[in-house]
C-alpha cells in the first residue's frame, strides 16, 4: 500500500493543477515528470506520504492514538526530512514549530482541504470498522477538525479497510463508505478536482471502481486535473489492496521514486511493517 501510495503522489506531483496540455501530453504512466512550475525533483513525493509515514509508523510502533503523540509525529517526519509539497502557511508552520505540544497549541483545525484524507489510508489496516472510523477522525480533528475535513479522512481510512480486510467487490466500495459516513460516495466524478477532501476522495473512489488495473487507475487520476496528487494518493492505495485490480505499475516507476534515508527502500520496509498489522 504505502509503496504505491508514494509512487501515486510522486506521480501526480509533476501534475498538479498543470495545464491540460501538460496532462495530454505526458501522462504515459511509464516516468515521472518535473512540474513547470514547482520545484519538486521528479520522483520525489510530497506532503501525502511524508504524513501517511507518519501515520503508518505511529501504527507500526504501537504508539497511543492521541492528539499530542500524533503531533509529535507529524512534526518528527518533517523535522527529519524537511521538503517540498505542502500548502505554503502549513509548510511555514512546520518549520517554525518545535515539537508537538507547540503544534498542538498554535494550529488552526479549521479546514476542509484533503491533508486528513490523503494520510488516512494506512489507518485502514485495522481490523475494527468502529476502530478506523475512530482513528480516522481523531487524526483529522488535529487539522481538519470540520465535516468534510473529516468525513473524506474517514473514506480514505475506509477504502483500504475495505479491500484489505475482504468486505466485498470494488463495485460496492461506495456504498460500503456511505453506509458509515455520509457522502455523495456513488456519484461517479467528473471533470477537475478541487482542493476539497471530499473532492479528491470521491475522484479516488470513481477512479478505483473504473479501472481493473494500476497503470489504468494511475492515469485515470491525472487525466482528472486538478489537485490529482492526492487524487492518485489516495486511489494507488486503495487499488494496491484490491484483488481484482492488476498490480500493473511499470518497474520504471518503482525504479524512479527517491531513494534516500525515507524513499523506496524505507517506505517498502515499513510497508510490509504495517500489513503486518492487518494479519
Amino acid at each position: 500500500m504505502l509503496l504505491e501510495l508514494a509512487i501515486g503522489d510522486a506521480y501526480g506531483a509533476g501534475f498538479e493543477y498543470a495545464a491540460n496540455r501538460i496532462v495530454r501530453e505526458h501522462n504515459t504512466g511509464q516516468a515521472y515528470i518535473q512540474h513547470p512550475r514547482h520545484a519538486i525533483a521528479p520522483g520525489r513525493y510530497t506532503d501525502d506520504t511524508q504524513m501517511s509515514l507518519a501515520i503508518a509508523e505511529a501504527i507500526v510502533d504501537g504508539d497511543a492514538w492521541t492528539p499530542q503523540a500524533l503531533a509529535e509525529r507529524f512534526v518528527a517526519a518533517f523535522k527529519r526530512d524537511p521538503r517540498e509539497g505542502y500548502a505554503s502557511g502549513f509548510h511555514a508552520f512546520l518549520l517554525e514549530v518545535r515539537d508537538g505540544a507547540e503544534f498542538l497549541a498554535r494550529i488552526r483545525p479549521d479546514s476542509d482541504k484533503s491533508g486528513a484524507a490523503m494520510r488516512a489510508p494506512p489507518i485502514g489496516v485495522f481490523a475494527s470498522i468502529d476502530e478506523v472510523i475512530e482513528r480516522a477522525t481523531l487524526q483529522a480533528r488535529l487539522t481538519h477538525d470540520t465535516p468534510g475535513g473529516i468525513a473524506s479522512a474517514v473514506a480514505a481510512a475506509l477504502s483500504t479497510h475495505y479491500f484489505i480486510h475482504g468486505h466485498g467487490p470494488k463495485s460496492g466500495l461506495a456504498a460500503f463508505i456511505g453506509a458509515h459516513v455520509p457522502g455523495p460516495w456513488d456519484i461517479a466524478w467528473k471533470g477537475k478536482v478541487g482542493a476539497a477532501g471530499m473532492d479528491s476522495v470521491r475522484a479516488a473512489i470513481s477512479a478505483v471502481h473504473a479501472h481493473s488495473s494500476m497503470s489504468e487507475l494511475l492515469r485515470a487520476c491525472i487525466a482528472y486535473t486538478g489537485d490529482v496528487d492526492t487524487v492518485a494518493t489516495i486511489a494507488l492505495a486503495a487499488g494496491a489492496c484490491c484483488p481484482e485490480i492488476e498490480q500493473d505499475l511499470p518497474e520504471s516507476l518503482y525504479e524512479g521514486l527517491e531513494n534516500g534515508a525515507f524513499g523506496h527502500d524505507y517506505v517498502r520496509d515499513l510497508d510490509r511493517r504495517l500489513m503486518a498489522c492487518a494479519a
